[in-house]
């Protein structure tokens, strides 16, 4: 089945919410405290090269008020933008897997009991190396009561550019994962960023041609952002590299689009963050500019997701 609207020629998350859910669904952003094996010595020390301070959380909610609290905060600003939603507790900063699991199922059921007439799941952001058999288990018996989406992020397919950004978690271990998760039935988003250091075209487009052969549910593209406090940004300045031009970044999200799988949803077109960290590349500030540019480059050319896809 595909998601495909008159203005969008690809699978939109806002169609397949309206299909599985009747309604719209806002995420709310969560900050469970969590941290990551790339973090604490566990694989490996400083975490991946790109990773902001607060663990790619930035928009989450404020990790000193409860779960509660922090629920209701962030649901009030949404309501004033959405008037008729439901929502999806999403617990995003770092890797919401990694601890042991009996404290998982606790922190996981004390926010789906929050507002349980009004969420319809919980969406969990972690790391590939932090999903195992137990854990899965944990993730098929929630999913049994709500739907559990579970986001992962790959970023590339290639393992030196992996290496480059200290991502410290094999392909293998990747695939291993999803296999897991996708037997158990737990919806699979995954995140890819395009314009890391040292990449080509080709090689932005065979992490697709990757992706295209697992059974992931959905993607999230985003550029790379050079934000302040980062790794990534002391080896930018010592060292500049090529940061990819708006015409450059529309020009690869359009391609990996038209060979993307055409039952792969897409969640997100383009990255965003904190405007004061932000140090390149500033044409990222215009986020919905980049993704309307998007649309009108796909429909003006006759485009759609996975016109050129290949078994």
């Amino acid at each position: 089945m595909t998601y495909f609207t008159k203005d969008k020629p690809y699978n939109t998350l806002n169609e397949y919410n309206k299909i599985r859910y009747n309604s719209k669904v806002s995420k709310i952003a969560l900050n469970g405290g969590f941290t990551c094996p790339n973090k604490d010595g566990k694989v490996g020390i400083g975490g991946c090269t790109y990773c902001s301070r607060l663990g790619s959380g930035d928009f989450a909610g404020d990790i000193k008020l409860s779960f509660h609290d922090q629920y209701y905060q962030i649901k009030q600003i949404i309501d004033k933008k959405w008037k008729n939603t439901k929502y999806m507790p999403y617990l995003q900063a770092n890797s919401n897997t990694y601890d042991k699991v009996e404290n998982l199922e606790k922190i996981y059921n004390e926010i789906l009991e929050i507002d349980p007439n009004n969420t319809v799941g919980l969406a969990i952001a972690t790391r590939a190396d932090c999903i195992d058999k137990d854990i899965v288990n944990l993730l098929k018996k929630i999913n049994e009561k709500k739907d559990v989406i579970i986001e992962l992020g790959l970023q590339t397919s290639n393992e030196k550019t992996a290496n480059i950004i200290n991502r410290c978690m094999t392909n293998k271990c990747f695939i291993d994962a999803v296999n897991m998760l996708h037997e158990a039935n737990i919806f699979i988003v995954v995140h890819i960023i395009n314009g890391l250091p040292y990449e080509n075209e080709e090689d932005m487009l065979n992490t697709i041609h990757f992706l295209n052969k697992l059974p992931i549910n959905s993607i999230k593209f985003h550029s790379l952002l050079i934000l302040k406090n980062t790794k990534m940004y002391e080896q930018y300045i010592k060292n500049p590299f090529h940061i990819l031009t708006e015409d450059e970044y529309i020009d690869i999200v359009c391609k990996q689009i038209c060979i993307l799988r055409d039952d792969i949803i897409i969640e997100r077109l383009q990255a965003d963050s904190s405007f004061l960290d932000l140090v390149e590349p500033l044409w990222t500030r215009r986020k919905l500019a980049v993704m309307d540019k998007i649309d009108m480059y796909l429909r003006n050319n006759n485009l759609y997701q996975g016109i050129y896809y290949k078994k």
